[in-house]
C-alpha cells in the first residue's frame, strides 16, 4: 500500500546528515554491506566510464552497497543518454527547418531533458546534488581504511 507525503529517507543518509529531525532512526533498518556492485556488463560505454568515475567516491562515503546496482545503473545509463542527446545538440543545434518550412525542435532537446530529469532523481538518492549534498556530514576519520599497524602504533604510543 503506498503511502502519501515524502518518502522515507535512508537511515545512513540521516546519519551523515547528523539526524537533524531527531527522529528515532530506525534500528531494524536492512544494512548492506557497504561495497559497490560490479559494474553491469549491459551498461553503455559511456555509462562505464561514469560507473567507474562514481562509485569508488560513493562506496568510500558509505552511500552506494551492493543491492545499489540498479538504482546505480539507471544513474550511469541516463547520464550516457543525457551526454550522447547533449553532444548531439552541440553538433547540430536544437532546431531545424522541415520540408514545408516550419521550424522545429530538434527531438533530442526532449531527449536531454528527460534524461536530465531521471539523472536528478537518481542523484538525490545518492547525495549527488550540492542541495542534497549539504545536508550530510561525513566524519572523515570514520570513512578512512582502517590500518590494524596504524592502530597499534597509535596505542603504543
Amino acid at each position: 500500500m503506498a503511502t502519501k507525503g515524502r518518502k522515507p529517507k535512508p537511515t545512513a543518509l540521516k546519519i551523515l546528515e547528523g539526524n537533524p529531525g531527531k527522529r528515532p532512526l530506525n534500528e531494524k533498518e536492512p544494512k548492506p554491506e557497504k561495497k559497490a556492485p560490479r559494474c553491469p556488463s549491459w551498461l553503455e560505454p559511456e555509462a562505464k566510464k561514469e560507473w567507474r568515475r562514481m562509485s569508488k567516491i560513493l562506496e568510500e562515503l558509505g552511500v552506494l552497497t551492493e543491492v545499489d546496482m540498479t538504482a546505480f545503473a539507471g544513474y550511469c545509463q541516463a547520464y550516457s543518454r543525457w551526454k550522447e542527446a547533449e553532444e548531439f545538440l552541440s553538433k547540430h543545434g536544437t532546431i531545424f527547418k522541415t520540408p514545408s518550412g516550419y521550424i522545429q525542435q530538434v527531438p533530442q532537446v526532449s531527449i536531454a531533458q528527460t534524461y536530465l530529469k531521471v539523472m536528478k532523481d537518481f542523484c538525490s538518492e545518492f547525495g549527488l546534488t550540492p542541495a542534497s549534498r549539504s545536508r550530510i556530514r561525513v566524519d572523515i576519520e570514520e570513512h578512512k581504511s582502517y590500518d590494524p599497524m596504524e592502530e597499534i602504533l597509535r596505542v603504543m604510543k
